[in-house]
């Protein structure tokens, strides 16, 4: 007996929105099991990992505050995956915008202008943008394959970073540590809650997903992302120029990671060091697909895995786990998806091997 799996007639609408429900709920069954066998109460520890880090109006705060990359990450890079461009260096582009944007925050360190705060983020949103145009020109000239040489340069845009702030950016009076100085207040976003970190990026980041929303939804350019990525021959049939919307997914995402590194180092760090995120743009990549890469389900997604993160923190203090339980909650959570996608657009049969028909045949 072999296992097949046929293609259903027809996916079912309500099921595609259902599966991520469905995985998240397979992720905490597995969850429970995994905290019970590291020989810790299941209840308490899905407690600590869940509940006990938004208890309170700062962990909230500290929710939307890691949420906002994420989001932001996620929104750019769905809007390439919706055209089957696929973007896989939003880490990187974020590193860039962190650069770009916190240069000129350091540059002008003195300064109190009230123009600053905006110059960095068009920095760090240029800064994204010109390091995903890279990748957006070897695919429309050489026909380079966009995931590998976004990928590759996460990598450089790391080494690049690590220069800088072992040199020009180092702090001078910082004892020979590889950081920064720290931004001057005018460099820094804004605390919209006291007493928590909740800045405006988070307020940003709302409106990035409803403009998104209404692209994706109400506009031309939407309609064409949606057609280029379902049916390419048809999109080049009615005339949509795909080159034109392999330059704006990429240089969109690449742009908005920008801005969320910017968020980063003008927000919670406060300073450039040599990690900015603990990989918010690859981390991205789930939210998207867990909000099934509608803007609306992205801005969802973003606030369960930033609990995650949270959670993951939480259980290493309280409970003495490490720190690479949030990358498994991350991995299960990617993994159930994935498999309830397969569940849905395929049907499981048990069919006779081919020696095994022959034989019934002979006899």
């Amino acid at each position: 007996m072999l296992l097949k799996l046929e293609p259903r007639g027809e996916t079912s609408r309500a099921m595609i929105y259902l599966t991520p429900l469905l995985a998240i709920l397979l992720t905490l069954i597995m969850g429970a099991i995994l905290f019970a066998l590291l020989g810790h109460n299941p209840l308490e520890a899905m407690y600590a990992f869940f509940i006990s880090p938004i208890s309170n109006s700062y962990g909230l705060g500290e929710l939307a505050v890691k949420a906002t990359p994420l989001i932001l990450c996620a929104i750019g890079l769905a809007l390439g995956f919706r055209a089957n461009v696929w973007n896989i260096g939003a880490e990187g582009q974020l590193t860039l915008g962190a650069i770009c944007g916190g240069g000129l925050a350091l540059w002008f360190y003195d300064s109190e202008s009230v123009f600053l705060l905006p110059a960095m983020a068009l920095a760090g949103a240029l800064g994204g943008l010109a390091w995903a145009a890279i990748p957006a020109f070897l695919k429309l000239r050489f026909n380079a394959n966009e995931i590998l040489t976004s990928l590759m340069l996460t990598y450089v845009a790391t080494l690049l970073l690590s220069l800088l702030v072992h040199g020009p950016y180092r702090d001078p009076d910082g004892f020979n540590f590889p950081e920064s100085r720290l931004f001057a207040d005018s460099a820094l976003l804004p605390v919209m809650v006291e007493g928590t970190r909740l800045h405006l990026g988070a307020a940003v980041a709302v409106f990035v997903v409803l403009v998104a929303w209404l692209v994706v939804s109400r506009s031309f350019i939407g309609f064409q992302i949606k057609v280029i990525g379902l049916t390419p021959a048809a999109a080049g049939y009615a005339g949509f120029r795909h080159h034109s919307l392999v330059w704006l997914t990429l240089l969109t995402g690449g742009a908005l990671a920008g801005l969320a590194g910017l968020f980063e180092v003008a927000g919670p760090i406060g300073q450039i060091t040599p990690v900015i995120s603990p990989g918010y743009g690859f981390t991205a990549i789930i939210v998207a697909f867990v909000g099934r890469l509608h803007p609306i389900g992205i801005l969802g997604a973003g606030l369960l895995i930033a609990l995650s993160y949270l959670g993951g923190e939480t259980v290493q203090i309280e409970m003495g786990l490490p720190q690479a339980v949030t990358g498994v909650f991350q991995g299960m959570l990617l993994f159930f998806l994935l498999a309830c996608d397969v569940l849905i657009r395929y049907r499981v049969r048990w069919s006779i091997g081919a020696s095994q028909e022959a034989r019934g045949t002979a006899s």
